[in-house]
């Protein structure tokens, strides 16, 4: 039966390669799209990532008029509390760094220090963090504080009778950030007389797959609840709903595209297979007439599809996965060293194509070992 397969598809190159063709295609976009999308999420976490902290988490007792004027609470609480969401798995809460503020004057300047800790995840995974980590005796300064003192990173300062080297200065965000020196947490703590004390626990909401009639906030404050009774959240929904809109849009696109490629394959590999069942009809009814039963003509024809299907499935996802590689980069900057080959796709290609094609080529099939050999031989 083999060699017969084999012998059909080298009488017949054209209509063989035609439906290859048709199944690299099609395994090829999938390929692409499907290496594309995961680096479209990492890309699409980092930017978002980027846009910055989403959730402020304040002591409860905070007057929120002050508060909005201010732009930070005057009330103090624990540091330690920080450390409660990480007794916490698979919660909504990620990168959470436990910060001081307070508005001082400086050299006659009104600044806003601002103490700031290492992240920390609930999790307990490491990722990459998303604020820039100070190391002892270094400051950040705001765009405003360095252009009006002219410092340039490395130049030495006096904070408060402390000598901290400037590891950075910041460009203009027109926030009041540009009033802002940042420097270690415990360090701002000493300076300011207050160990072991923090205003506000900045975070990144983790809510990637909420449905969308759950009330975001309100999901958040109740696990906020949970793990710390003594805060309130706020939630900038700008910043919120635009990481949930990126988030979800190449998604959407993916959803809508693959069954219209794959639809588009399956007509084209069935009209092949009719084509090829129709100019072998006169065949088809001598391999009847000498004794070949209807299970063995449809192995011929199934097995030819099987086989069309092995071949494009890994020639498919060889052309897509290059493809992505050779331009995925251009388009994915941030994230394009992270794009490789998904090799688990090679297997669900080669199981799943082979099947595929067929599935396609099942109706045709069915009409070649149906039709009465005597009439085939006749009307031929």
């Amino acid at each position: 039966m083999i060699s017969l397969i084999l012998k059909e598809i080298a009488g017949r190159k054209i209509n063989f390669i035609f439906g290859v063709t048709a199944v690299i295609v099609a395994v090829a976009f999938f390929v692409s799209f499907y290496t594309s999308s995961e680096a479209s999420n990492r890309e699409t976490i980092r930017l978002t990532r980027d846009m910055g902290f989403n959730l402020r988490i304040i002591p409860k007792e905070t007057n929120m008029d002050e508060f909005w004027v201010t732009g930070f609470s005057n009330i103090s609480m624990p540091e330690e509390y920080v450390l409660r969401f990480n007794k916490f798995k698979d919660f909504s809460y990620a990168h959470l760094t436990a910060t001081l503020h307070k508005k001082v004057v400086w050299q006659n300047m009104n600044v806003i220090l601002t103490g700031i800790s290492p992240e920390i995840e609930p999790s307990g995974k490491k990722k990459a963090p998303m604020i820039f980590s100070i190391q002892p005796k270094t400051v950040y300064l705001g765009y405003e504080v360095a252009k009006a003192f002219n410092l340039e990173q490395g130049d030495t300062i006096n904070l408060f009778g402390n000598k901290f080297t400037v590891a950075k200065t910041l460009t203009e965000n027109g926030s009041d950030d540009d009033i802002r020196i940042f420097a270690p947490l415990h360090e701002v703590q000493s300076m300011l007389n207050m160990e072991g004390k923090i205003n506000e626990i900045k975070a990144l909401d983790c809510l990637c797959l909420i449905d969308a009639h759950t009330d975001a906030i309100q999901l958040l404050r109740n696990q906020l609840d949970e793990v710390l009774p003594e805060g309130k959240v706020i939630l900038n929904q700008t910043i919120a709903v635009a990481r949930e809109k990126q988030r979800h849009m190449f998604e959407r696109y993916f959803a809508m595209l693959i069954p219209v490629l794959l639809f588009v394959a399956a007509i084209w590999i069935g009209i092949l297979a009719f084509f090829n069942v129709k100019e072998r009809q006169q065949e088809i009814g001598i391999l009847r007439a000498v004794g070949y039963g209807a299970g063995k003509i449809a192995w011929l024809f199934f097995g030819r599809a099987l086989l069309l299907g092995v071949i494009g499935a890994v020639l498919g996802f060889i052309i897509g996965t290059v493809f992505s590689l050779i331009y995925g980069p251009d388009v994915f900057i941030v994230t394009a060293q992270a794009i490789k080959p998904i090799y688990s796709l090679l297997f669900w290609s080669v199981i799943v194509a082979p099947l595929f094609a067929a599935l396609a080529s099942f109706i045709p099939t069915m009409i070649a070992i149906s039709t009465d050999p005597a009439l085939t031989l006749r009307d031929n």
